[in-house]
């Protein structure tokens, strides 16, 4: 490929696996493949400085902000270490070193890198004032209400000798066996497992139910201080200060001068670091002495005086004892490693994905066979490799099933998919199940009042078969003396609630294969009613943007089934939203269409979601990037600068909230004012009357003030 079509190409995956691992707190990759693709950008940028991009991954610090709190500035940026994985790099960095300080003597400080959430600690007169994220290395979330939570972190320093004001950095972390019991719980609940500690102890803090933080028994390592007032020029004495003042600092911290010390102690921990109660995923290295930090300074992206050493994923060799299968909610089969148990990265690990029957075939495995399994990253187990070598000789291959091992329907596989599916939709459990899963969920139904637990508890007991059962639960159907009563009763408050759900929901929540929320709205408002939507034609769905042929065929498919269609019957019969508010009038209208619109920041009188569907109700189109294309930006607070530099480079209006609320609302006054009083015709044209008066929708927004109510409209 073209060097630069590689730097495209590069930036996009980089982009996305950024997004994945900071905002979505699910990677795909390990770190050393995600750094390797960051090695390979920066050469090739470097051999094309005409291709410089402000907004490169290469440039940027990876955000995991999330909008439901507030952002606050760091004082002192965030940012990253520049990551190595070699002993050999380990010796340039000292060099680089010791060429910056001119030669002079220097000490390096060895520490563990702990593998969790970067959290920034601010403490006045020995109190804790507040918790922030990392977030984009300039701003992150407020997180104090949670950081609360946390006891290993002080709230009254009860030591003595610390400055007024000071600036503690560290990670938050989830010990193993914290780990372990929280994946093993969502297992028994049929819930997604969480891919490794890091990721569960960044969904944990960011979490806006303190007490829910609190149950997780979150740990913290502290490994920075920064301030006016330090009480020493060594990095080293200054944390086993604030260790006397009462903050947890790692014991293995270790003062060296040589290359051959720095060496000594990465092999040490290599492998002693399995040891630890938390994840570890590498050393970090820096310049002890504060002044000699200065005088390093700083990259665009990381610190000259500091580098981190990054462990290789942990690999061990056990048995293949058996393959189990999975059905999940869409009648998707996954084949299921089971191993004889073996420890890895710090947990007992017992099974690995298999993906497919083409990964299965990929790797000839077969029943005994012993099998290389990597925690790269320490994410999700996965099977790399095979020792032929010790292959029983009556060892048998592993044969993908052929029938449903939950109901026994035959499998299908379809047309350029590597999975397989059950095509018993209707009466396979799991499929079941996993449907009032999905019908039930907040961006659905919104009946939080159940969850997977009691779906599976009144599918057992017979009480539901299908999503449309649930209209028929009564309180003494699931209440069982006076402890539950309240809670039957909220269920059915709950239940009853969902009937006012908008016809988009509706659809979407019907769980129909490939249609997701996004396409549930663009199809829900294309046709406006069920009865319009069960009966379109192949040729009016794919007249929808963003509607292909594969999505089209399942929706027809879908209302093809007369056992679906009866259930959509029975929902329309219990009161279920059938049709769009626009049928009914809700003040939309057309100023915003043809345009392209990014929301960026944080509001004040709507949430952003809110602002979407204004935006879509009005004709408008919501983008998730700016392009030359696009028409403006609709800004709230703390942009992220990287939008506005970009916004500026193109030239992209900038709208804020009150302005574009006054856009709206001028629209509607327009709307309203033409219709009830149309402006004289020509005598030549047409004549053309209104045939009925805008309505004023009981759905309009009306802005909120209150902050804490504008949170509960964002996602947990």
């Amino acid at each position: 490929m073209e060097e630069r079509q590689r730097i495209i190409q590069l930036r996009k995956e980089l982009h996305e696996h950024n997004y994945k691992y900071y905002v979505l707190n699910s990677p795909d990759i390990s770190d050393f493949e995600f750094d390797t693709l960051m090695h390979e950008l920066q050469d090739l940028e470097a051999r094309h400085p005409d291709m410089a991009d402000p907004n490169s991954p290469s440039q940027r610090v990876g955000s995991d902000l999330n909008q439901e709190f507030t952002q606050v500035e760091h004082k002192y940026p965030m940012l990253s270490l520049a990551n190595t994985y070699s002993h050999q790099d380990v010796r340039e960095w000292y060099e680089s070193v010791k060429r910056g300080l001119g030669g002079d003597d220097f000490e390096v400080c060895c520490e563990m890198k702990y593998d969790g959430l970067s959290i920034s600690l601010t403490y006045v007169d020995g109190k804790l004032v507040r918790g922030v994220t990392r977030g984009d290395g300039v701003r992150g979330d407020d997180v104090t209400a949670n950081v609360k939570t946390i006891r290993c972190i002080p709230l009254v320093l009860p030591g003595t000798g610390y400055p007024h004001e000071f600036e503690i950095r560290g990670e938050i972390l989830m010990p193993w066996k914290v780990f372990e019991r929280l994946n093993a719980e969502r297992e028994a609940a049929e819930e997604p497992l969480f891919a490794n500690p890091r990721n569960a102890a960044s969904g944990t803090l960011k979490s806006q139910n303190s007490r829910l933080v609190a149950s997780r028994q979150l740990d913290s390592y502290l490994y920075y201080l920064l301030g006016e007032e330090l009480p020493s020029d060594g990095h080293y004495e200054n944390l086993q200060a604030a260790a006397s003042w009462g903050f947890k600092i790692s014991q293995g911290m270790k003062k060296v001068k040589t290359l051959e010390e720095i060496y000594a102690y990465i092999d040490y921990w290599d492998s002693e670091r399995k040891n630890l109660p938390v994840a570890t995923d590498g050393i970090v290295l820096k310049v002890n002495s504060l002044r000699q930090q200065r005088q390093l300074g700083f990259t665009a992206k990381s610190p000259r005086w500091a580098i981190a050493y990054k462990f290789k994923a942990e690999r061990a060799l056990t048995r293949l004892d058996r393959v189990t299968y999975q059905v999940g909610r869409t009648g998707a089969v996954t084949p299921v490693a089971n191993m004889e148990p073996v420890q890895l990265a710090g947990t007992t690990v017992r099974r690995a994905t298999l993906n497919n029957e083409d990964f299965i075939r990929s790797f000839d495995l077969h029943l005994g066979d012993y099998v290389y399994v990597e925690k790269g990253g320490e994410i999700i187990p996965k099977i790399v490799g095979v020792d032929i070598s010790r292959r029983p000789a009556d060892a048998q291959p592993v044969t993908f099933i052929t029938h449903c091992p939950e109901c026994g329907a035959e499998l299908v596989r379809y047309e350029g998919e590597a999975a397989h599916y059950c095509p018993n939709d209707t009466a396979c459990p799991p499929q079941i199940k996993g449907r009032i899963e999905h019908f039930i969920a907040r961006k659905a139904m919104n009946i939080d009042s159940l969850g997977p637990e009691t779906v599976d508890e009144y599918y057992r007991r017979g009480l539901i078969h299908n999503i449309a059962d649930l209209y028929d639960i009564r309180v003494e159907d699931i209440s069982a003396g006076s402890t539950k009563l309240r809670s039957a009763q909220k269920i059915v408050k709950a239940i009853e609630e969902s009937k006012n759900v908008p016809f988009e929901r509706v659809v979407f929540a019907l769980g129909i294969r490939f249609v997701g929320e996004t396409s549930a709205r663009l199809i829900a408002r294309h046709f406006g009613d069920i009865d319009s939507l069960m009966g379109a034609s192949l040729q009016q769905l794919l007249e929808i943007e963003g509607i292909g042929e594969v999505m089209a065929g399942s929706v027809m498919g879908y209302f093809a089934n007369d056992a679906n269609r009866a259930i959509v019957e029975r929902l329309r019969g219990y009161g279920l939203q059938m049709q769009t508010a626009t049928a009914e009038g809700d003040g939309s209208s057309d100023i915003l269409a043809g345009k392209s619109i990014v929301i960026s920041g944080v509001f004040t009188h709507h949430s952003r979601d809110e602002y979407k569907a204004l935006i879509e109700r009005n004709g408008g189109k919501n983008v998730g990037s700016i392009s030359g294309k696009t028409s403006f930006i609709l800004a709230g607070d703390n942009m992220g600068p990287s939008k506005l530099q970009k916004a500026e480079k193109l030239g992209v209006a900038i709208v804020d909230e009150d302005t574009f609320l006054k856009m709206i609302s001028e629209a509607d006054t327009t709307e309203t004012a033409t219709t009830e009083a149309p402006a004289p015709q020509a005598e030549s044209a047409p004549t053309q009357q209104a045939e009925a008066p805008a309505q004023q929708t009981e759905n309009t927004l009306t802005p909120k003030k209150n902050g804490g109510e504008q949170l509960l409209l964002f996602e947990d």
